[in-house]
Formats: structure tokens, sequence, C-alpha cells
């Protein structure tokens, strides 16, 4: 089905993150060109985040075919769904609907917004299926989907429940996404398709996110309505100007900051790859964290999470070194379905 009209004009918003949620929404990995060698890891540490989050809330797993839903299934916990649908792999946060809600409504209403996805700005090849999916996954929750005429990663947005939305002007102005919109035009589709009334353009993500062209969910996250945590690095860091120059602008439109120093380095395969704590993923009562493998610095980065929330939710760390090698974390790989009602 499609509505006439967008979204915001009947009504509907984006719902924060740590809000109650119905189920969230993972996919299993099976990019053997993206994982190489470290496939089945990545399949272990998704194992990892989709039984954390299957604690708390009920949990849909979408496999490419039978094959990759028995292995799913052999490694999941019983409050995961196994869902067979055309997938490439496992980035839901970017190629999955975002779902934006009315409660005024009786009963309330959900509808799923199915952007354009190009493979974070055509620099890879075959993800078609993924392209498709968030079409599917509406309508496998029983949910409306409207088509927004923009590209859009959820990963380069996030709301706080009362009209901000966040991104970065590094990934949504960049050309590959879309070229023919203007900053005011993209704006403008924000508004209309995720319900909100303002944006507030940080400029640049990290310096090692170059498969994503600066991500914010790698830097940035809502606490609160007005309230967020956000990257701080050390002088010596090449990220400091950066993260300096996001936290003026942060300020500047009255947004509280809360900051947030950990900052974690590995080594994959060779290759020395950012680990960003901050693409955790929230719920209403759990907060999913990647960590790195670096007893004292995980330490810190939960702690210090844990405090941000104000002790109010469960903090559960999981390894994510693997995921960051691919490019990302929990956050990356989880979309929430809002809860109605």
């Amino acid at each position: 089905m499609s509505t006439p009209h967008t979204p915001a004009a009947e009504g509907l918003s984006m719902p924060p993150e740590w809000t109650a949620h119905e189920r969230t929404l993972m996919a299993w990995p099976c990019r053997r060109k993206l994982w190489g060698g470290q496939l089945e890891a990545a399949k272990a540490e998704s194992a990892g985040v989709a039984n954390a989050i299957a604690a708390f809330e009920p949990v849909t797993m979408v496999a490419r075919d039978a094959d990759d839903a028995a292995e799913a299934r052999a490694a999941l916990d019983g409050n995961v769904e196994i869902l067979i649908k055309p997938v490439d792999d496992s980035w839901l946060r970017d190629s999955g609907p975002i779902f934006v809600v009315d409660h005024h409504d009786e009963p309330s209403r959900r509808v799923g917004v199915h952007f354009g996805f190009n493979a974070w700005g055509s620099k890879f090849s075959g993800f078609e299926n993924d392209a498709a999916v968030g079409r599917l996954l509406v309508e496998h929750v029983d949910s409306e989907v409207v088509r927004a005429p923009l590209i859009l990663e959820g990963g380069s947005i996030g709301v706080d429940g009362t009209g901000t939305l966040i991104t970065t002007e590094q990934c949504l102005l960049h050309p590959n996404r879309n070229p023919d919109l203007s900053r005011e035009e993209i704006e403008g589709h924000l508004k209309d398709y995720l319900g909100v009334t303002r944006v507030v353009w940080l400029e640049k993500g990290l310096l090692e996110d170059k498969d994503t062209d600066g991500h914010v969910d790698l830097i940035a996250a809502f606490l609160a309505p007005g309230r967020m945590l956000l990257q701080r690095c050390a002088p010596d860091n090449p990220n400091h100007d950066n993260m300096a120059r996001n936290r003026e602008i942060a300020v500047a439109a009255g947004i509280e900051v809360v900051d947030f120093d950990p900052l974690a380095y590995a080594s994959v395969e060779g290759e020395e790859i950012v680990a960003s704590y901050m693409n955790f993923y929230v719920g209403e009562k759990f907060v999913v964290v990647p960590i790195a493998g670096q007893a004292e610095l995980d330490a810190e980065a939960l702690a210090a999470i844990d405090a941000a929330y104000g002790g109010a939710k469960e903090v559960v760390g999981v390894p994510g070194v693997v995921h960051a090698f691919g490019g990302g974390g929990p956050h990356c790989i989880t979309q929430q379905v809002p809860a109605l009602g």
C-alpha cells in the first residue's frame, strides 16, 4: 500500500530509539566478498548481539536461504524468529525500513518508510536484494509502506523524539547519495518523511569511517530529548579537531552534550580498524555495546555509557571487533520496530 501524503502531514514521526520496541530486525551475515576469512566470526558476533537483545525483546533474524536459516537457528536463542528473505548481508540499519508512528490515533498507527539504498554511495555492487528488503520487512510486521524520494541510510541519522534530528554534512551532502538535491531539499524530505522539525548538521564523522562517509551513529547518540552523548578525542588523535567542531555545533544548537572519551583501535587481518563504542543499540531497558577485548578501555566505555543513562538500563557488552572490521557494530546491524499501543 502507499499513501498520498507524507507521514509528517499525517501526524507520524520517528520515535527515539530508547522507547519500547515491538521487536528488533536483524540479518544473518552472508557476504563472503565483504567478510573474507572473518565470515564465521561475523556470524558469531551477530548471534551474540541477537541473543543479548532477545533477553529483553523479540528479534527477527532474516536469512537469505534455508541453509543460512538452519545455521542461524542453531546459534540463536528461542526469542529469535527466523525469516527467509533475499538479502545481501547484515546491515539492516542502513538498508532496512525506518518506522514512524502516531500514538494519538486509536489504535496507534505505524508506517515503514522505505528509503532508497545505493550501497553507501555506490561503493559496492551486488546489493540489489538489500535495496528491496525494506518493503518486505515492513509488510512482515503488518505495517503500511511509504517510499521516500531520498537515498538514506539509517546509520546516518539520529532523533531525540521531540523534533530534532542529527546527521553529518559529510554523509548526507555527499554527491554520491542525492546529487540532484540541495541541502534544503534533503532537509525537507527528512522533515516530511520522519516527522522532525529541525535538522542539526554536524560536520564530519570519524576519519577512519570511509565506507559510510561519516555516519553519525559512530560518534553520537541521543540520550534523552535535547541531550546527546558525543565522541571526544584526545589532542593527538587525528579526529580531535573534527570532534571538537561537532561539539561546538551541537552546543550552539542548544543540545546538552555529554562527552565520551573511549575509542578503541584493533588489528584484524593485518588492518588497523577503529572500533567505536558509540555504535551501541538502545532499547527500553537495555544498551548493547560493542567491546574491543581491551579490558581497561572496555570497562571505561561500559561505565561511561551506564552513567550516561543514569543506571536506568542494563548495559551489555558484546564482542564487536569483527563487526568494526566490516564497517559497523550492533547499531549498524539492527533496526527497531516501535511498539504500538
